[in-house]
Formats: structure tokens, sequence, C-alpha cells
């Protein structure tokens, strides 16, 4: 069972590189801000409050948590939303 832990976030102005993917500039910086503790284990990455940060569509933010998912860097629990993963020891 997920304890929910909310962490206010600061917005992040982006500056996109124009020649790179913007869901994969945006996944490396969660990577980054995960490895870092910043997002620590249970904390709930929102696709609201992404698209809203980085000025993207949802489309975008949905190919986001499907990487971070895929590397096993998030858990989604359908009707509850998308988590940072307990780190492995």
């Amino acid at each position: 069972m997920f304890e929910c832990v909310r962490v206010h976030m600061v917005l992040h102005v982006m500056d996109f590189d124009p020649t790179r993917p913007k869901w994969t500039q945006i996944a490396d910086l969660l990577r980054e801000r995960i490895a870092t503790g910043e997002y620590p284990p249970h904390f709930m990455i929102s696709e609201k409050q992404m698209e809203q940060e980085f000025g993207v569509a949802r489309l975008t933010v949905r190919k986001v948590t499907r990487a971070l998912r895929e590397e096993g860097l998030i858990v989604t629990t359908p009707g509850m939303g998308s988590f940072v993963a307990k780190r492995e020891q």
C-alpha cells in the first residue's frame, strides 16, 4: 500500500532544446529529481501538475509517465495516480 507524500511544487521554467522531443527532456529532469531525492519514494507524480509546470499537452506528459513506468522509476495505480517507486537497496 502506498502512503501519499506531497511536496510543494516549485514552478520550473524550462528552456526546451528544439533538437530533442520535449517528453524526453522532461523525463530526464524527473529522473534527476527522483535520483537526488527531491521526489522521494511515494511522491505523487501528477500529470496535471506536469502539464502546468512545463506548458505541454497531456499526450506529452503521458509519454513521460510511460517511460518512467517502463524504467521502474514510478508505479501507476488506476484511480489513484502515479508515484515514485521505492528504491532498491
